[in-house]
C-alpha cells in the first residue's frame, strides 16, 4: 500500500515572494521588515536546500510590495534574495536587490561617539565595498564592517 504524500504551499494572488535567503537570516529579515507585527497572510520557509546557497529560506507575503528602502535592507542580510512580485497569481516582476553606493537610516554607525548615536541624526553611509560589505560613516568616517552591521529596523 502506497500513499502519495505532497506537501503544497498555497499561491498567493497578490503580493511578494522574496526568495534565496541566507537560512540563518529568515529571521533578521522578518523582523527588519517587521514581518512580526504585520496583519497580512504570510508564509515562510527555512532550511529548503538550494544548489547556490546550501540552505535557504523563503517568505511569501500576501498584499504587500516593497518599497526602495525596503529591499535595500534585505540586501545587506541577504544579498542574493530574489523578490517575485506577484499579481492575479502569476509573477509579473523578477527583482533582485541590491547594495546602493548610499545608505540612509538603514544601519548604526559602529563608532558608539559618533553623532549619530548621540543626537537625533539620521545615519549616512557610503559603501566602500560591496562585496565584503564595508560602509564608511558620513559623520564620523568610521568604517563598519560586515560583522559590526546592525539594521535599524
Amino acid at each position: 500500500m502506497s500513499t502519495e504524500k505532497q506537501l503544497m504551499v498555497s499561491a498567493i494572488k497578490d503580493g511578494t515572494v522574496i526568495d534565496h535567503i541566507p537560512a540563518e537570516n529568515l529571521f533578521k529579515v522578518i523582523k527588519i521588515l517587521h514581518l512580526d507585527t504585520c496583519t497580512n497572510q504570510i508564509t515562510f520557509g527555512t532550511n529548503l536546500e538550494s544548489k547556490r546557497l546550501g540552505f535557504k529560506a523563503i517568505v511569501k507575503i500576501s498584499d504587500k510590495f516593497f518599497e526602495e528602502e525596503e529591499t535595500n535592507k534585505i540586501a545587506l542580510i541577504a544579498p542574493h534574495a530574489k523578490l517575485n512580485i506577484i499579481k492575479n497569481y502569476e509573477v509579473i516582476e523578477k527583482r533582485e536587490v541590491y547594495i546602493p553606493d548610499n545608505l540612509i537610516g538603514i544601519c548604526k554607525c559602529a563608532n558608539p561617539k559618533c553623532v549619530t548615536n548621540v543626537e537625533n541624526v539620521k545615519t549616512k553611509f557610503i559603501v566602500e565595498d560591496k562585496k565584503n560589505l564595508s560602509l564608511r560613516c558620513h559623520y564620523c568616517e568610521k568604517l563598519t564592517e560586515k560583522e559590526q552591521i546592525v539594521v535599524i529596523a
